[in-house]
């Protein structure tokens, strides 16, 4: 299992000290710029039995034959129903109709696995992925094993927002910040996987490569165009916009709305768009006329509304409710009133 070339450095130099590596590392950094990745990497070469690159994994002893074959036997991986199916290295979002926590009856199966000595008297790894995923009982039964590590048990939490898990979880662990790449070497490796426009795709992604690929094997761009269209017209009409988007994913649409609110404030507020380049001469226009404050609060609350919006919602009202208030948002603003405090 590779990690990606943007990691090499942090990757070497985590291994490079593995003797003190500690109990309990916590992955995080932004979503889609390879984490899981990274963590699948490091608990290979952990369990490695040969000597490959720079401290990594072999690739060709009988540990790692088994890890790529996902047959080793000193490894659990932990998380939701709703990504169990899905392959190493992607970090996606959650499947329709099937649990995005992580249980508490899925922690305390680890017990036995816990307490057993390795099968090939090396490290024993659990892999946590996304540990914000923990619901409050899972996270308190992982707290006991963090407490009291059982000697040769390494556990990789990889979490996009550590803030969402608890202090007395995020305490136990060793941090490990992975950063977004360099924005040339990740439009580089988008090339090289056959991206269209990496540039447009690294924008309105926030630098994140993973994320971007995934984009590009959807029909998300034609999507997001016909919502963005519809906003930027000078007609626009919330209703009928809200009866078109009715099937769109939730999270989806409150992260289009999001980032293009965003572009005009800083469009705004310093002349810069960083999500959507391709619609800059509307967005522009947009924030010419808008009340500042009114638009800062319509962005606020759609901020706010990411930390529930995975949740059962009515998504027909939700649509008609945010458009209703985006439309007021960017109603040209009243003589005296668009710079606000």
């Amino acid at each position: 299992m590779s990690y990606l070339p943007w990691h090499i450095s942090e990757f070497e130099r985590l291994l490079a000290g593995r003797a003190a590596l500690g109990h309990a590392l916590l992955i995080h950094g932004p979503r889609g710029i390879g984490k899981l990745a990274f963590a699948t990497a490091l608990a290979q070469a952990l369990l490695c039995e040969g000597s490959g690159r720079a401290g990594g994994a072999c690739e060709v002893c009988p540990a790692c034959v088994w890890f790529a074959a996902g047959n080793h036997p000193d490894i659990r991986r932990v998380e939701p129903e709703s990504l169990a199916a899905k392959p190493s290295g992607e970090e996606q979002p959650a499947e329709k109709g099937s649990s995005d926590q992580i249980t508490v009856d899925q922690i305390r199966a680890l017990a036995d696995f816990v307490g057993a000595s390795g099968h090939r008297g090396r490290a024993k790894v659990i892999l946590v992925h996304p540990a914000e995923a923990l619901n409050l009982n899972a996270a308190n039964a992982l707290l006991k094993s963090l407490e009291e590590p059982p000697a040769g048990t390494i556990f990789l939490l990889v979490a996009h927002r550590p803030s969402y898990l608890p202090a007395t979880v995020r305490s136990r662990c060793r941090q490990v910040c992975l950063e977004r790449p360099d924005v040339d070497a990740a439009a580089a490796w988008l090339k090289a996987q056959g991206i269209a426009d990496p540039a447009l795709a690294l924008a309105h992604t926030g630098n994140a490569p993973l994320l971007a690929r995934e984009l590009a094997q959807a029909d998300y761009w034609q999507r997001r165009n016909d919502l963005f269209t519809s906003l930027a017209d000078p007609g626009f009409d919330a209703l009928a916009t809200a009866e078109r988007v009715r099937d769109y994913d939730v999270e989806e649409v409150v992260g289009w709305l999001q980032k293009w609110s965003f572009d005009i404030l800083l469009q705004d507020g310093v002349d810069s768009i960083r999500y959507n380049p391709d619609f800059s001469r509307p967005i522009a226009s947009l924030a010419s006329g808008i009340d500042t404050l009114a638009l800062l609060r319509y962005h606020r609350e759609l901020i706010r509304l990411q930390r529930v919006v995975e949740h059962p919602l009515n998504a027909r009202l939700l649509f008609e409710r945010l458009l209703i208030d985006y439309q007021r948002a960017v109603a040209p603003a009243a003589p005296g009133t668009r710079k606000a405090a």
